[in-house]
């Protein structure tokens, strides 16, 4: 049984932290969703600009490829990836079931978060239009929201919890 899961959110919430964590736990391989980008969009966002729905649809079917591709040579998986909308994550859990940890925390804190990191190329001035286009999890959606508060390894600790749940509750399913 393969697991999949994206570690979504604004800009500066943790994804990376949380997906690398994910990793190094429990032994998952791990994408960067921002690697996906084309230079592109890449251009665009280090230039404060914010990308369409046409910059994203390409990256997304990207990463559901990868993790399609993975899940056929028997790897669980785990990505970061904003996955801000509703129909981007639907794009993402085409033919593979994903669970998404959709990392939450305060517009202020985040911003403060995206000020302090260096050598990222998302500006911390696109951070309101990711807020924006934030569509949260809905109920018929497989996932689960994770505070960014406290400390990291607090939020890593809440973020692992959540996924070794999930598994485990696939494995119910699937030994049912």
């Amino acid at each position: 049984m393969t697991v999949h899961v994206v570690v979504m959110g604004v800009a500066g919430c943790g994804k990376t932290t949380i997906a690398e964590a994910v990793r190094d736990q429990l032994g998952y391989v791990y994408a960067e969703g921002d690697e996906f980008h084309p230079k592109a969009s890449v251009d665009k966002m280090r230039a404060g600009i914010p990308l369409t729905d046409e910059d994203r649809w390409p990256w997304l079917d990207t990463i559901n490829k990868w993790m399609r591709d993975q899940s056929a040579e028997g790897n669980s998986t785990v990505v970061s990836c904003s996955a801000l909308k509703r129909a981007y994550r639907d794009v993402l859990r085409r033919d593979i079931p994903v669970f998404f940890v959709h990392m939450v925390g305060s517009e202020e804190v985040i911003g403060k978060r995206m000020a302090a990191r260096k050598g990222h190329y998302m500006p911390p001035s696109l951070l309101p239009s990711q807020f924006a286009d934030l569509e949260p999890l809905e109920d018929d959606e497989p996932g689960i929201k994770v505070s960014i508060e406290g400390s990291v390894d607090e939020m890593v600790a809440r973020a692992i919890e959540a996924v070794k749940a999930h598994a485990a509750a696939e494995e119910r399913a699937l030994a049912a």
